[in-house]
């Protein structure tokens, strides 16, 4: 507040000096003589004072002409000057303008549009590190691969801007579908910015496809470093890694090396079924096989699975089956309500002959819509217990129609694999196969053909064809295929599993309740 007060204050002291100056001046009898070239001049104060704002106004406007003459010297000798600047500004303007032209005609699909900005752009601003890559991409959408080849090429010249063309000529390979080459760029890339997340992603999945495990660790590992993974997703696909590189090793003859992977895989990731069979069997190898079961224990307690279950089986090949049963109880206590255990558990006793136990064993996982595993060790306990044949054959005629039941299926594109792989078959996705039932629409667990033996059992033997002479009286043919079959072919339809009774149209054994 005292600050604007004290400028009001100042402009009225000011006017009032002013004033009193101009009464002063105006009312005095001074004179001011003057000399000049022979002339002599008398003027009053008043006169005077005009005469030297006149002389003072004259000049400036001197000194304003002379310091436009000497810019314009300079600018003449192509020196920075206002005019220069003027000039430079406005060709600034018109570059800027060109170049927010060409971004939006390349947001809008305009490749072709997006280039002739560019070039508008460079003419006038001569900023390359800009128009080069609004070219390129442009070029790119406009369908001219070797435009936009050469317009990246010329951003890899540039420090500032090698990076961008790298991965821009990255992208174009892949989009050629030529990987070797974009695996080299994606590693220039990765080694000129080893934080850029992109990069990473692109690397791995190129090195992974390639079967590169060492170098696709390595890729991880800087992911993790820079913090684009949560540590359990890292150790999961690091244990994906070493699991695939240990299996090369092992395949290799490097059986050292292969173990140490094998071993590292499954400290990184127990509840990897893979990862941990393996390690099993190499711990079996070099006779250790508390450690084996120890590593299989732990696997199982995640997610049982077949193949831990023949790995457990795997480290006393020549037991009894009383022997392995006794085995196996602390690995079926685990879990002892898990469909997996319940369905070991039923096959350990029908090795052992126990057909009351297995059933036990088994309960109600064969109820409903149960898989053709299940199914199939029904009809082995109700073999084994001496029931009527209709009702083995009941039981296989649904396991014929039955889901197989869980497999090794793909996540991203349900491909089902006979065994575990690191990449999908079909998809090329990286440790995507969950153990899970596939689609509803998968085929049956086995064919009709190979199920119709074990339905109705081994056909009969076909009759040799009789002697020429059986025939001479020529009452009666020779019997062929068709008639033999049927001779052969029972005098009733296939009779209901369940009721014992025919069914009409097209029988089916239907299985009985257990």
């Amino acid at each position: 507040m005292l600050w604007p007060l004290l400028k009001i204050v100042l402009f009225v002291a000011a006017i009032a000096a002013v004033t009193l100056g101009i009464v002063f001046v105006t009312e005095s009898d001074l004179h001011m003589r003057m000399a000049l070239a022979g002339y002599e001049f008398t003027l009053t104060p008043l006169a005077a004072a005009i005469a030297l704002v006149l002389l003072l106004v004259g000049l400036w406007l001197l000194l304003m002409v002379l310091g436009f003459l000497w810019a314009f010297l300079r600018f003449l000798r192509g020196d920075d000057t206002a005019l220069t600047r003027y000039f430079d500004r406005s060709r600034e303007r018109k570059g800027l303008a060109a170049l927010e032209d060409g971004l939006l005609a390349l947001a809008a699909g305009e490749g072709q549009l997006a280039r002739d900005k560019a070039a508008r752009a460079q003419r006038y601003l001569g900023r390359a590190d800009l128009t080069l890559l609004l070219s390129a991409q442009g070029a790119e959408m406009a369908g001219d691969t070797e435009g936009a080849i050469e317009a990246y090429k010329e951003l890899v010249a540039t420090d500032r801007t090698r990076f961008v063309g790298v991965k821009g000529l990255m992208q174009l390979k892949l989009a050629q579908g030529d990987t070797e080459r974009a695996l080299a760029l994606a590693e220039k890339a990765f080694a000129l910015k080893p934080r850029h997340v992109a990069v990473q992603d692109t690397l791995f999945r190129l090195q992974s496809r390639k079967e590169d495990w060492a170098g696709a660790r390595r890729t991880l590992e800087a992911k993790f470093k820079a913090r684009g993974l949560p540590r359990d997703v890292h150790s999961r696909r690091d244990a994906v890694l070493a699991l695939a590189e240990a299996r090369e090793a092992i395949a290799a003859g490097g059986l050292e090396a292969g173990r140490k992977a094998a071993l590292e895989a499954s400290r990184l990731s127990p509840q990897l079924v893979p990862a941990a069979v393996l390690a099993a069997e190499m711990h079996v190898a070099a006779g250790s096989p508390r450690k084996a079961a120890k590593v299989i224990k732990a696997a199982w307690e995640a997610a049982p699975h077949p193949d831990l279950a023949a790995a457990f089986a795997a480290i006393a090949p020549g037991e009894t089956p009383s022997e392995r049963r006794k085995r196996f109880a602390p690995l079926l206590k685990l879990l002892p309500n898990d469909p997996e255990t319940r369905m070991l558990e039923a096959e350990l006793a029908l090795a052992d002959e126990d057909f009351p136990g297995a059933r036990r064993a088994l309960g109600d996982v064969a109820a409903g819509a149960a898989g053709a595993r299940a199914l199939t060790i029904m009809a082995a306990v109700a073999r084994g217990e001496g029931a009527p044949d209709r009702v083995v054959r009941g039981w296989l005629a649904r396991a014929l129609s039955a889901p197989r039941g869980p497999q090794w299926t793909c996540e991203a594109c349900n491909h089902i694999h006979s065994r575990w792989v690191a990449i999908c078959e079909n998809c090329e996705a990286f440790d995507s196969l969950t153990w899970r039932a596939p689609p509803a629409d998968e085929r049956p667990a086995m064919s009709a053909t190979d199920m119709l033996p074990l339905i109705v059992g081994a056909p009969d033997p076909v009759p040799a064809p009789p002697e020429e002479d059986d025939y001479l009286d020529g009452d009666s043919e020779p019997a062929g295929p068709d008639a033999a079959a049927e001779a052969a072919a029972p005098d009733t339809p296939i009779a209901d599993g369940a009721t014992g009774e025919p069914d009409e149209g097209h029988p089916r054994p239907e299985a009985p309740r257990p």
